[in-house]
């Protein structure tokens, strides 16, 4: 199903005021071993490095993100 207009122009809003890309250069064959590894947990790619992010904050007793950091 397309996206209307008003809704694509309301996610760019959205993914503008919320979000920050952090582009990540990987070697492909890290690449590969990441998607397997997603993929065997069930998780998007996108998802997986996002987990094991939160969870090395966790161990290094960091404080949570919270959608208040820039």
């Amino acid at each position: 199903m397309a996206l209307s207009e008003q809704r694509k122009g309301y996610l760019y809003d959205y993914q503008k005021a919320k979000l920050k890309r952090i582009p990540l250069d990987v070697p492909k064959e890290k690449y590969g071993q990441i998607k397997t590894a997603a993929e065997t947990t069930g998780e998007s790619v996108n998802g997986y490095i996002k987990k094991a992010i939160d969870e090395r904050m966790e161990r290094d007793n960091l404080p949570p993100a919270t959608s208040e950091t820039p």
